[in-house]
């Protein structure tokens, strides 16, 4: 077993969000590791580590996001480098899980890509996996490793009520949302509703129901990811139809892809909030959308890793 007490930490950083990784140290009050990560003619990602990590607590700074195979390559090439280099513990910091979504057989010959993607990291030689609001909070025990989950729900919940709205409904805009509608809907001491939708097929989706009264409140939607923006807008799209006299959607992961802005930019959604856990290309930042930093967040908690204090107390 690896001994828990390290002398030193150091924080790294692949190509994928490095906006987010260069914050976090700021925060942390380090640089940030010295590392290149290019690829070869062909595309094979070469790694090349620059300073000494023997012994030390290491922490990986990489979101899984796209080009998804090539960061999550990155990330797996990064730990191995480290375990050849003798890093005293090998922390994989994942704001942004991919391959998440298939975490289950939903039908027959489905694949479980967010196992597999645990037992890559696991391969690779990770002792410890940080991540924010996976997909299916089961994920956590496809690992034989520690995983810290961190959520991102409070960042949001304190924005809103900094607002001071009024007449609030926190709306899920699925069944798989509600449990994160219903923790918001306690901080802001609101009531819940719940859209009820049916999917003929991936990413596209149909409202069928609204469970609860939205008839002149002020909704606030609440999901994990927004991919395409099918659902949140639709879901946008019922609730002011049924009388909602306003609509914001907030979310932990903008992946924003396909459609997504376009959607977002014609719906009723007055306001969108999302966290940084993956990067927002600037053409894809409309002005109804607003940011909020993960940074201070994962900074406190990859702090209290090194120094073995307690993680639990940050949902206090």
């Amino acid at each position: 077993m690896k001994n828990s007490v390290f002398s030193d930490y150091k924080v790294f950083a692949g190509n994928s969000h490095l906006e987010l990784a260069e914050e976090i140290a700021s925060i942390m009050g380090k640089p940030l590791g010295r590392a290149t990560v290019n690829k070869f003619s062909d595309g094979e990602i070469s790694v090349n580590l620059w300073e000494t990590v023997r012994g030390i607590d290491c922490y990986i700074v990489q979101s899984t996001c796209s080009p998804v195979n090539d960061n999550l390559m990155e990330l797996l090439i990064m730990i191995d480098a480290m375990k050849r280099a003798s890093a005293g513990r090998i922390n994989a910091v994942i704001p942004y899980y991919g391959y998440a979504r298939q975490d289950r057989k939903a039908k027959a010959r489905d694949p479980i890509t967010a196992k597999l993607v645990a037992d890559l990291l696991v391969a690779a030689g990770a002792d410890r996996v940080v991540t924010m609001d996976l997909h299916a909070a089961q994920i956590q025990g496809y690992f034989d490793i520690p995983v810290d989950h961190l959520i991102g729900m409070p960042i949001l919940s304190k924005y809103f009520a900094s607002e001071n709205i009024d007449n609030i409904v926190v709306v899920s805009p699925d069944h798989g949302s509600v449990t994160r509608a219903r923790n918001m809907a306690e901080l802001l001491n609101a009531p819940i509703a719940i859209v009820d939708k049916r999917r003929p097929e991936p990413n596209k989706s149909e409202i069928m129901n609204i469970i609860g009264d939205i008839e002149g409140k002020n909704c606030i939607l609440i999901d994990d990811m927004i991919d395409t923006a099918g659902t949140i807008t639709n879901a946008a799209n019922a609730l002011k139809d049924l009388g909602a006299v306003s609509v914001k959607a907030c979310s932990t992961h903008g992946v924003l892809s396909g459609p997504a802005i376009e959607r977002i930019q014609d719906s009723a959604i007055e306001e969108l909030v999302l966290l940084n856990t993956l990067p927002i290309p600037a053409e894809k930042k409309i002005d109804k959308m607003k940011v909020l930093s993960v940074a201070p967040l994962f900074a406190e908690a990859m702090t209290r890793i090194f120094t073995n204090g307690s993680i639990s107390k940050l949902f206090d």
